[in-house]
């Protein structure tokens, strides 16, 4: 008999990449999706769909008990939302109720994985160091401190199997926020907000999704994770590896600090009607403007064996390759 997984967030970006390795692993895969989510695109895997109303333990309770899980991968959040109450709501609340269920819950539950964010610990001002597993949280984001907020929600349960996941960026096929500078790229135009040195750091989707899935099955429990390629980056390296892939020639410019500050601004103002939040607003701004996110994966690959498959070059031309083949660019 095949164990069952819930994965939560299942019609998102890294949701199609979790079903993918939860499936490939054997696993009989729940996939909760809100009843408006367009699942055409996960119609491919042999997977059940269900809906949670997260508001509600005792719903949630329900649910659990009828199905029998044995996982939880809780990968469900916002990461653009107009309020810190609607992130808080979403991210941490929602969290804590889902986690509260499954305690209570007559199950068998050998694991809870929640995908946090390394924007729930913020970056590091200088390059001194890189952002360790067990270092003080100072987000920069009202989303990152949800994230943060989850965390320490979780961590308060007793009797749940947690471990908590940070990836930094994630790219890949389907993703559509890097995706972006990716369209940008292509049409000739490379532009970087200020001139500043930064570090940051990557984390291929599929990479992501197969350590997720990798945790389950471990006999780790109680522990929070960062997670990259293992690589740091300097603040081009996406461009110029997308350039590569695509060999495109660019206009590169750098456009002032000021000036894109005031544009978040503006774009708040456009969207101050809209129940949509822009990709761009003033608290995105510490997070695009931060100096230091590299961070150490030496406890993922010690205690669950993380060997990233993919760097940058090898994620971007596999990535590349899916938006052209799928008429994305």
């Amino acid at each position: 008999m095949k164990k069952r997984v819930l994965i939560t967030g299942a019609s998102g970006f890294v949701g199609y990449h979790l079903i993918s390795a939860a499936t490939a692993s054997g696993l009989e895969v729940f996939a909760a999706v809100r009843p408006s989510s367009d699942v055409q695109h996960l119609k491919e895997f042999d997977i059940q769909f269900t809906h949670l109303d997260f508001s509600r333990v005792d719903l949630l309770q329900k649910e659990l008990e009828e199905k029998q899980y044995h996982y939880i991968i809780h990968a469900s959040g916002v990461t653009k939302a107009k309020t810190k109450e609607e992130y808080e709501e979403v991210n941490a609340v929602y969290s804590k109720n889902l986690a509260m269920a499954a305690v209570a819950a007559n199950i068998q539950l050998e694991k809870f994985v929640f995908v946090s964010s390394l924007a729930a610990l913020g970056p590091l001002s200088d390059f001194n160091s890189v952002i360790q597993d067990t270092g003080a949280g100072h987000p920069v984001t009202n989303y990152g401190a949800s994230k943060l907020l989850a965390e320490k929600y979780l961590s308060e349960i007793e009797g749940l199997p947690l471990i908590v996941i940070r990836p930094t960026a994630v790219y890949g096929p389907r993703e559509k926020d890097i995706f972006i500078l990716l369209q940008t790229i292509n049409k000739g135009l490379e532009p970087h907000i200020g001139k500043f040195n930064q570090q940051i750091s990557f984390i291929y989707v599929k990479d992501l999704a197969d350590i997720i899935v990798k945790s389950l099955f471990s006999n780790v429990t109680n522990r929070s994770y960062n997670v990259s390629d293992g690589h740091i980056y300097n603040r081009y390296a996406l461009a110029d590896g997308v350039k590569n892939v695509l060999k495109k020639k660019t206009i590169k410019f750098h456009l002032p600090v000021f000036a894109v500050s005031a544009l978040a601004s503006l774009m708040e103002l456009l969207y101050s009607k809209s129940k949509n939040a822009p990709a761009l607003n003033k608290e995105k701004m510490g997070e695009l403007t931060a100096v230091n996110w590299a961070c150490s994966i030496k406890g993922v690959t010690t205690d669950l064996g993380f060997l990233p498959e993919y760097n940058l070059e090898k994620g971007l031309g596999e990535t590349i390759k899916w938006y052209l083949s799928n008429k994305w660019l």
